[in-house]
């Protein structure tokens, strides 16, 4: 499947702010590089969670959920902010 093709609503967290991230998209490219790799790594984190595979260590967990966190609050910066039109 082509990535850029496809559409998708984001994550539950985030899908009351669609129209803004959608908006926001289309302004900044940074934006959109944050807001994609927090799509990728939260699903990577789920998916992680969620295998009977045993021998992920902690600390990779660890790292995956706080670089998730860092782009969560990266993202909700950006929402709380006026700058959409």
């Amino acid at each position: 499947m082509n990535h850029a093709m496809r559409t998708k609503s984001p994550p539950r967290k985030f899908k009351p702010f669609q129209k803004k991230i959608e908006a926001l998209e289309k302004q900044s490219p940074r934006f959109k590089r944050v807001f994609t790799e927090y799509e990728t790594m939260s699903e990577e984190l789920w998916n992680l969670e969620h295998t009977d595979v045993t021998n992920i260590p902690d600390d990779f967990l660890d790292a995956i959920k706080l670089q998730t966190e860092y782009l969560k609050e990266e993202i909700d910066d950006w929402l709380l902010e006026d700058n959409v039109q």
